[in-house]
C-alpha cells in the first residue's frame, strides 16, 4: 500500500475515506522542520545555506512515516496546494531521505487537488507530478528574510529600545499602516457644517424628507453652511417659502453581483458580518476544507472551473427559477501576479447543498459555509434591476431648491440571496419616494409633530447660547426653536442639524487587511498570521472590531521610521513581495533576492551599533512630540515641566524595560507621567516608575510600586543596609491605582498569625499567594510541609478566626483522599470536530482555561469564558498543541473499538475447537503487529 502523507488527521481521515484501504494515509501535522532560533541557522557568509531541525514534537509523526515506508515502498505526497504546501512535501522528502526512509528505488511522487472530494482526489492520484522547486524556493527566501530580518533586527530593538519585543519584515510594516491611521485621527481637527431639511406632503397626504442643495440660486457646498447663524438664514429662507415639485427624473440602473470568495475578501466579509478574526476565519475554513464542504481556502484566484460554474446555475434554476440564471456564465478575473493565482476561488464542492443539508453541527463553520455558499450562487445569478428617482423641490422664486433621491427594485436577482457588507455607512439613498408629479404643491408638515425628536437632540445648549430655564435648553427667536447643535422653524418642519467631519476610522482587521492587499504587502497564507501576530506581541489591542495601537507599537514603529526607513516602506515591502512571486514562477533565483536584500541590510544593522540610547530617545521624542506633547490650549511650551517649570518633559525608560514621560532636571525634579499624551486624571491616579507615595507609618514612606510580577506595596527604601525592604503584592481585586495608605498596612502586615491550633499548638496563619487567599498551618509561612486550605473570599484574610481557620483545614485534610475525582467543568462545549473527544471550559490555578484529550490551553483575556466557542477553543488547542509538540494526539476511542473486534474470533474458535484454535491463534497474531507499530 503506497504511503499518502498530508498535513492534518481530520484531511487524512477524509482522504482515506475516499482511497479505501489501498493506500495508508498519515498525517504531518504541519511543518516538520524549521530553522532552529539561534544564530547561524541562514548561513550568510555560506551562500545562505539554511539550518533545518525536526521540530521535537514531530519525531514521533516522522517515524510513523518512516515506518509504513518499511511496509511499502513507495511515498505519494499530498499536501496542500500552495506555497507552504510544496514547502512541508520538500521538508518531507528531505528529512526522509536524510533519516534512508527514502531509498533510491523509493517512488516518490506529489498530487495536489484543490478540494477533498473523492472525484478531485482519484482524480488528483491519477496525475502525479514532482514537487515544484520554484515554489519551494520562494518558500526557502521568504524563510530566510523573515529569519534574517527577526534574528538581526529585534536584538537591535532590545538593546537600544527597551521594552520592544522583536520585529518582523511583514508584520513592522503592518504595524506602521495601524499607527499611521492613529496619527491621522490625532491630527484631525473637526470642522463644522449645517444640513437642512424639511418633512413636506404630497396631494394626497404622504410625507418625505428634502434636503437642502440650493439657496439664493447658488448651489450648496458642503461647508457653505458653516455656522449656526447660516444655518438659521437657511431654515428660514426654506420655511417661508411655498415648495411645488419642479421636477421628477426616473432613471433605469442595475447592481452586478461581487466576485466569488478570495482569501482575503472572506476575511473581510466575515469580519463585517460575524465580527470574526482573520485566524478565527482561516481555522473555520480549514475545517471546511478539510472535511471536503468547500475547495482550498488560500487563494488570490476568483475564477471558477467550468463544472462548477455549471453546478451553481443548476442549483440556481433549480431553487429559484429560470429568470434568476444569466443567458451566459459569468466569468471573473484579478490580475494578482504570484503562483497562488492558478487556484479557484472559495466556493463549495456541492453547489446544491446548503449549510441545513450538510448539517453542519458547529456554529461558525454553519455560519461561515453559508457565507460561501450563498456567495458563490449569487456570483452567477442576474442582476438586481433598480430604478433611481431623483425630485427637485423649488420654491416660486427659485431662491431654494431642495431634492429627495429615492430606489425602487424592480427585480432582486442576486439581491434574493446576497449583499455583501460595507465596512463603512454610505449615504441613505435607498428610500421609496411615494407616487409625486412635477408641478404638484407640496405643503410643509407641522412642527408639532416633530417637537418630541427635536428635544431630544443633542441636548446641552451650544456654547455662549443664554437660555431661559423656562424653556428646558430650548431658545426661541426669530420665529424658532434652537438647540444646541439643532434648529426647528416653529411654523413646519424644517429642521437644521449641525454636523462636523470625521476622522477616519481606525482599521478593523477586514479593513486591515484590505490595505495590505490594496500595498500589495503579504499574500493569502500570511494574512491571518500577520494580524494575529502583532496582537500576540502586545503592539496592537483591539477594542471591539477596532484595531488601535499601543504604546509600545507605536514606540517600534517610530525607532524603524527613523534608522530602517526604507525596510518598512510600502513599496520596497511590495517590491520584494514581486520579487518573491518572480521566484515562485521561476523567473528570478532566489539567492540572487536574498543576496541583494542583505547586502544593504546587514550594512543598515551596522550603522546602528553606534547609536546611543540617549539619542534614539530624543530622535524618538521628536518623532512622537505631536502625540506625547500636543500643543496647548494657552500656546505654552507643552514640553515644560508643569512641576518645577525648568526642566523639559522627555521619553525615559525604566528598569522594567517600560517607557513613561520625565523631566530632564531629574533628581531634583521628580515629576512623571504614563507615556502617551498627557491625561490630568489618569496621571493624578497612575503609579510612576519611582513608586506612588501613599503615606508614611512610623516613619518609613509606604508606596505602591508596579513590578515585573504585578503591583506590590513596599514599606520604606532600597538601601545598601535594607536591600529587601517589606513587601506584599496587591491583589487582582484592588486596582492598584486606588490603594490607599490604610489597605496598603493591611498588605504589609500579612502574613497574619490567627493563633496556635487547638489540636497540636502549631500555628496557624492567613496570607495571600500565588494562587489567592489561603490558610496555612505550619510553625512558619516558610515551612514548605504543613496543611494549606483556600479561603473563599480575599476579605477573609484579615477577618477569619480560629473556628473557621480549623473547619477548612479539616476539611482540606479530608479532601485528600478524593484527589482521584476529576473537576467538573465550568463549561461543555461539545466534541472535537476533527479527532473527537469532549472540548470543556475548565478552571484553574491561572484562569480559565480549555481542555481537550491531555492538551490544556489558556483563555486569552480577549475572550470571556461564558462567551467561547467550540470553533474559538479548537484553535487555541491546535496553536498549543504546536508550541507543546503534543500534536493533536489520536483519540482513545479508536483502538478502544479495535480490541474487542479482535478478540471475537479467537473467542468463537475456542468454543468450538480449544486445540485448532490454539494453532490458528498464533499466526493470526503476527501479521496484527506490524499494523499497530
Amino acid at each position: 500500500m503506497p504511503v499518502v502523507v498530508v498535513e492534518s488527521p481530520a484531511k487524512a481521515k477524509t482522504i482515506n475515506k475516499y482511497l479505501g484501504d489501498n493506500f495508508t494515509v498519515l498525517a504531518s501535522y504541519g511543518h516538520v522542520r524549521d530553522l532552529p532560533p539561534k544564530n547561524g541557522s541562514v548561513d550568510t557568509d555560506n551562500d545562505f545555506e539554511m539550518l533545518w531541525e525536526v521540530d521535537s514534537g514531530s519525531k514521533k509523526h516522522m517515524k510513523a512515516i518512516a515506518d509504513a515506508l518499511k511496509l511499502d515502498n513507495e511515498l505519494i505526497l499530498a499536501t496542500d496546494p500552495d506555497r507552504e504546501g510544496e514547502a512541508i512535501s520538500w521538508h518531507l522528502q528531505e528529512a526522509l531521505t536524510l533519516r534512508k526512509s527514502i531509498k533510491k528505488d523509493t517512488p516518490v511522487s506529489r498530487v495536489v487537488f484543490n478540494a477533498i472530494t473523492k472525484s478531485a482526489v482519484t482524480e488528483a492520484m491519477k496525475n502525479p507530478r514532482q514537487v515544484d522547486m520554484p515554489l519551494v524556493e520562494a518558500y526557502l527566501a521568504r524563510r530566510a528574510l523573515d529569519y534574517l530580518v527577526g534574528f538581526n533586527l529585534s536584538p537591535v530593538l532590545w538593546r537600544k529600545l527597551p521594552g520592544a519585543k522583536s520585529a518582523g519584515r511583514v508584520q513592522s510594516v503592518t504595524l506602521r499602516i495601524i499607527c499611521e491611521r492613529e496619527m491621522e485621527i490625532e491630527a484631525f481637527r473637526p470642522r463644522e457644517f449645517w444640513s437642512v431639511k424639511a418633512i413636506v406632503t404630497t396631494p394626497s397626504g404622504q410625507e418625505f424628507e428634502v434636503r437642502l442643495t440650493e439657496l439664493a440660486g447658488k448651489k450648496l457646498e458642503k461647508f457653505d453652511l458653516g455656522d449656526v447663524t447660516k444655518a438659521e438664514m437657511a431654515v428660514q429662507a426654506v420655511s417661508s417659502r411655498d415648495l411645488k415639485v419642479a421636477s421628477v427624473e426616473a432613471k433605469p440602473a442595475s447592481r452586478n453581483p461581487s466576485a466569488p470568495f478570495m482569501t482575503s475578501t472572506l476575511q473581510q466579509e466575515a469580519s463585517r458580518k460575524f465580527g470574526m478574526g482573520a485566524r478565527q476565519t482561516m481555522s473555520t475554513a480549514q475545517r471546511l476544507y478539510e472535511a471536503g464542504h468547500i475547495t482550498y481556502m488560500r487563494t488570490d484566484g476568483i475564477d471558477m472551473a467550468p463544472e462548477a460554474v455549471q453546478m451553481a446555475r443548476d442549483a440556481i434554476a433549480d431553487r429559484y427559477g429560470d429568470k434568476y440564471v444569466p443567458s451566459a456564465p459569468r466569468v471573473y478575473k484579478n490580475k494578482a501576479k504570484n503562483a497562488q493565482e492558478a487556484h479557484e476561488c472559495i466556493r463549495p464542492t456541492e453547489m446544491s447543498k446548503d449549510a441545513d443539508a450538510l448539517k453542519l453541527m458547529d456554529g461558525d463553520q454553519r455560519k461561515l459555509y453559508d457565507l460561501i455558499w450563498k456567495r458563490t450562487l449569487a456570483c452567477q445569478m442576474e442582476s438586481a434591476r433598480l430604478e433611481r428617482t431623483t425630485v427637485d423641490v423649488s420654491s416660486a422664486d427659485q431662491q431654494v431648491m431642495l431634492r429627495a433621491t429615492g430606489q425602487v427594485v424592480l427585480f432582486d436577482g442576486f439581491l434574493k440571496i446576497y449583499e455583501e457588507g460595507r465596512d463603512d455607512v454610505a449615504d441613505d439613498d435607498e428610500k421609496r419616494l411615494p407616487q409625486i408629479s412635477q408641478g404638484d404643491v407640496l405643503s410643509k408638515a407641522s412642527a408639532a409633530r416633530y417637537q418630541a425628536d427635536f428635544e431630544k437632540a443633542q441636548g446641552a445648549p451650544a456654547d455662549g447660547d443664554v437660555l431661559d430655564a423656562s424653556d428646558k435648553g430650548t431658545e426661541r427667536s426669530s420665529g424658532m426653536q434652537r438647540k444646541s447643535g439643532a434648529l426647528l422653524a416653529e411654523n413646519s418642519a424644517v429642521i437644521g442639524g449641525q454636523h462636523f467631519t470625521q476622522p477616519p476610522p481606525r482599521y478593523t482587521e477586514a479593513t486591515l487587511v484590505k490595505r495590505m492587499e490594496e500595498l500589495g504587502i503579504g499574500r493569502p497564507s500570511t494574512y491571518a498570521s500577520i494580524v494575529t501576530t502583532i496582537q500576540d506581541r502586545g503592539y496592537v489591542r483591539r477594542e471591539g472590531q477596532r484595531l488601535i495601537p499601543e504604546d509600545k507599537g507605536r514606540l517600534v514603529t517610530a525607532f524603524l521610521e527613523n534608522y530602517f526607513k526604507r525596510y518598512i516602506g510600502y513599496d520596497f515591502t511590495a517590491d520584494l513581495e514581486d520579487q518573491l512571486d518572480k521566484v515562485s514562477a521561476g523567473e528570478a533565483e532566489y539567492k540572487k533576492v536574498l543576496d541583494r536584500f542583505w547586502r544593504d541590510f546587514s550594512a543598515a544593522i551596522a550603522e546602528t551599533s553606534e547609536l546611543r540610547i540617549t539619542e534614539v530617545l530624543e530622535k524618538i521624542n521628536d518623532v512622537l512630540a505631536p502625540h506625547l506633547f500636543p500643543a496647548t490650549e494657552d500656546g505654552s511650551d507643552p514640553r515644560l515641566c508643569p512641576n518645577c517649570g525648568v526642566g523639559r518633559l522627555s521619553m525615559r525608560t525604566a528598569r522594567s524595560g517600560g517607557a513613561f514621560i520625565g523631566c530632564s532636571s531629574y533628581p531634583e525634579c521628580r515629576y512623571t507621567r504614563p507615556f502617551g499624551p498627557p491625561n490630568p486624571e489618569a496621571e493624578a491616579s497612575a503609579i510612576p516608575p519611582e513608586g506612588k507615595l501613599l503615606g508614611e507609618d512610623n516613619g518609613d514612606e509606604i508606596r505602591v510600586f508596579k513590578g515585573r510580577f504585578g503591583p506590590y506595596a513596599q514599606r520604606g527604601e532600597v538601601t545598601e543596609e535594607n536591600k529587601k525592604p517589606p513587601r506584599q503584592s496587591v491583589p487582582k481585586e484592588w486596582p492598584p491605582e486606588e490603594l490607599d495608605l490604610e489597605r496598603a498596612l493591611m498588605l504589609l502586615s500579612l502574613p497574619r498569625e490567627i493563633g496556635p491550633h487547638p489540636e497540636d499548638g502549631i500555628m496557624v496563619w492567613a496570607n495571600i499567594g500565588r494562587y489567592g487567599p489561603y490558610l496555612k498551618h505550619a510553625p512558619s509561612t516558610s515551612d514548605r510541609g504543613g496543611t494549606n486550605a483556600n479561603l473563599e473570599g480575599l476579605d477573609e484574610v484579615f477577618t477569619v478566626g480560629m473556628n473557621r481557620a480549623v473547619q477548612l483545614l479539616a476539611e482540606k485534610v479530608a479532601s485528600r483522599g478524593k484527589r482521584g475525582v476529576a473537576a467538573a467543568p465550568l463549561r461543555e462545549l461539545g466534541e472535537h470536530p476533527d479527532a473527537g473527544g469532549p472540548v470543556n471550559v475548565m478552571k484553574g490555578k491561572y484562569g480559565p482555561y480549555v481542555k481537550w484529550d491531555k492538551i490544556n490551553a489558556t483563555i486569552p483575556d480577549t475572550i470571556e469564558p461564558e462567551e467561547i466557542t467550540l470553533s474559538q477553543a479548537v484553535v487555541l488547542i491546535e496553536e498549543r498543541a504546536e508550541k507543546s509538540g503534543k500534536k493533536k494526539p489520536a483519540p482513545k476511542k479508536k483502538p478502544a473499538a479495535k480490541k474487542p473486534a479482535a478478540k471475537k474470533p479467537a473467542a468463537k474458535k475456542a468454543t468450538t475447537a480449544k486445540k485448532p484454535a490454539a494453532k490458528k491463534a498464533t499466526p493470526a497474531k503476527k501479521p496484527a503487529a506490524p499494523k499497530e507499530a
